[in-house]
């Protein structure tokens, strides 16, 4: 097997930029057309959930997306995609050479969608009240890499995602507060003109200042092109605008979550607790996309349930 040379790291120019405004990107990962072809055959294959790490539909309450989490753990096309060179090289140069990709998830967006809340996340815990990953030592907040790819076009008539830049250094929510799951109250809300929800919860009720409004003046609209990828902290204040309908086609974006080995993943849980439904940890594995784990915090998943090994990134010498 041919060794990896190219280096996809953060040139000092874009790493200064990350540090600043909390995000990085787009970058390209896939042509349309080639993306086109593995999500049609992808979003195929996925309802096959026979070796899906989530599988028994009757442990999932309500049948919202938490049974669709981690989909990399049994599909060949997810698999590599979450250790792809052009992303696993740029997330190292921001966390470190030692990585772990603890969750993928996808956020579909259909014709007429509302736009997603503004909202951070730090550990994780607002659904459940239970930190889902936690930083090591006296952190003040620690938070996850998010590798969001747009899976089909986003346009902001079909609800690309907003930021607001340099909002990642503070936490404007406190996440040991309880959101309260409420879709028939919840699901769209008019705020502020625009119609905004979040999968059922109203991110409000954690803010730490309740007169507290993001400063949409200076938010950012993130387009993309079909195969194309934006590296953030989830920390940094994030929405999306609404599915304007204008065109039929959903809008579909795959995030994948990142964080150092050093982070401990679902704490002291043996669940998932999330927008209504619970699922069990017993099939669950983090993966080591890029060095080595010298903590031995987490369980992880050495290759898919289908038997496709992950393919581990080094870093290039000298780096």
């Amino acid at each position: 097997m041919t060794a990896q040379t190219t280096d996809f790291s953060l040139t000092p120019e874009e790493l200064a930029a990350f540090h600043r405004d909390g995000f990085a990107g787009p970058f390209t990962l896939y042509e349309p057309e080639e993306i086109a072809q593995e999500w049609g055959r992808t979003r195929l294959e996925l309802l096959d959930r026979s070796h899906a790490v989530y599988r028994d539909e009757a442990a999932v309450s309500g049948g919202n997306n938490i049974a669709n989490y981690d989909r990399h753990l049994d599909h060949r096309f997810l698999a590599r995609h979450i250790t792809r060179p052009e992303i696993v090289d740029r997330v190292a140069g921001i966390l470190g050479p030692d990585v772990l990709c603890w969750r993928t998830e996808f956020f579909p967006k259909n014709p007429g969608d509302e736009g997603t809340d503004w909202h951070q996340a730090d550990t994780f815990a607002n659904a459940s009240g239970t930190p889902q990953i936690l930083w090591p030592g006296e952190s003040r907040f620690g938070g996850t890499i998010t590798v969001w790819c747009a899976f089909s076009e986003a346009t902001v008539d079909m609800g690309c995602l907003q930021f607001i830049p340099g909002t990642h250094e503070s936490m404007n929510y406190d996440e040991t507060k309880r959101m309260h799951y409420a879709p028939e109250r919840n699901a769209s809300v008019v705020k502020d003109g625009v119609r905004r929800g979040f999968f059922g919860y109203d991110y409000r009720e954690l803010q730490i200042d309740p007169d507290f409004k993001p400063d949409e003046s200076k938010a950012v609209s993130m387009e993309m092109r079909a195969g194309q990828f934006i590296v953030f902290w989830s920390t940094l204040m994030h929405a999306s605008h609404p599915h304007a309908g204008t065109s039929k086609q959903m809008r579909m974006g795959y995030a994948a979550r990142y964080v150092p080995t050093s982070v401990r993943v679902y704490p002291g849980t043996q669940v998932i607790e999330e927008y209504g439904g619970t699922v069990g940890l017993d099939r669950y594995g983090a993966v080591l996309v890029c060095g080595e784990d010298r903590y031995g915090h987490n369980t992880l998943a050495a290759h898919t349930t289908r038997g496709v090994p992950f393919q581990r990134r080094s870093r290039p010498a000298g780096r």
